[in-house]
């Protein structure tokens, strides 16, 4: 958020509003706010795994907008209280909440929460505007994690991360299925993969995935595009090491395509999984062809691994 002149810096105004009051309560911040801007932030309900998204029209809304700092700023918060009041005497309208928002680049600001984190014994992310000195052994990934999809510190991405450093060997092949915003695939090739093939659903995790692999210079050669496995002659029997960190419901579906892009005797690493579905997802890939299943858990959520059968 800039302007032109002026430095005195910002108010945020903020209220509750119940889903029939929105619009309304919208339409009287825009009056007052700067450029005529406002934001609505949605309740949602969501299950664990990320399942069933839907808004929550049972659960108060908040809407937010910003006036300048300046001397006209107090008569304009009292005119939006007025009006709020009077909103209120009809449908659910909270009080109005102020705050002072100082004059700064706000689409950096959030950079302050990121730091420096390591994951399992080797693997080390960093966000590209902290400093790090790598130590000996360390494989260390730039990551930007404003751009999309994943931080890598989401308990399921920490349980694909250890799996790798325990399973890659220099050479292998690899598929990343669900690649987000390409840590699985950087770490992977970190650890000395021929070769890398990523894929997702979503063009904006495909465009994230691809600068942040060329973020971090890679020596590996990593292709990322637009699709998702599938068990057709493309896939099947290519990959000494397949990794698929998205949910339960999607692992199950895709389970035979999964396990067939593993070579026979490769392996699948396979997390978003909430525990609650794991039994069911164990016996997918099971049932797929997947052998010596191990499961590992990181609070509600499980990594479960396995090969292919030779047979």
């Amino acid at each position: 958020m800039t302007r032109e002149q002026g430095s005195q810096g910002w108010i945020e105004l903020a209220v509750q509003a119940d889903n029939e009051a929105v619009e309304a309560v919208a339409e009287v911040f825009s009056r007052y706010s700067y450029g005529g801007g406002v934001a609505i932030e949605e309740p949602f309900d969501q299950e664990k795994d990320g399942e069933n998204l839907r808004v929550a029209t049972d659960r108060p809304f908040v809407v937010r907008a910003y006036i300048p700092a300046d001397e006209g700023a107090r008569e304009k918060v009292e005119a939006v209280e007025r009006a709020l009041w009077h909103l209120s005497q009809m449908r659910y309208v909270g009080p109005l909440a102020t705050a002072s928002r100082a004059e700064e680049d706000w689409a950096n600001a959030w950079k302050e929460h990121y730091h420096v984190h390591r994951v399992g014994r080797r693997t080390v992310i960093r966000p590209p505007w902290r400093e790090y000195v790598r130590q000996p052994d360390d494989i260390v990934i730039e990551l930007d994690p404003g751009m999309a999809f994943g931080t890598g510190l989401h308990p399921s991405t920490q349980l694909c991360l250890v799996a790798l450093e325990g399973r890659m060997a220099p050479g292998m092949r690899v598929l990343d299925v669900g690649v987000g915003s390409g840590v699985l695939t950087i770490a992977a090739a970190r650890l000395g993969a021929a070769s890398v093939d990523a894929l997702d659903v979503e063009p904006v995790a495909v465009r994230s995935a691809r600068e942040n692999a060329a973020r971090n210079d890679l020596a590996t050669p990593v292709r990322v595009a637009v699709g998702t496995v599938e068990e057709t002659p493309e896939f099947a029997g290519r990959y000494d090491l397949v990794v698929a960190n998205i949910i339960a419901r999607i692992i199950i579906e895709l389970a035979p395509a999964l396990v067939g892009a593993c070579r026979p005797g490769g392996r699948l690493i396979t997390s978003g999984v909430i525990i609650d579905r794991a039994d069911e997802t164990r016996a997918a890939l099971a049932v797929a062809g997947l052998v010596g299943i191990e499961q590992h858990q990181m609070g509600d959520w499980t990594c479960i691994e396995g090969m292919r059968d030779n047979g």
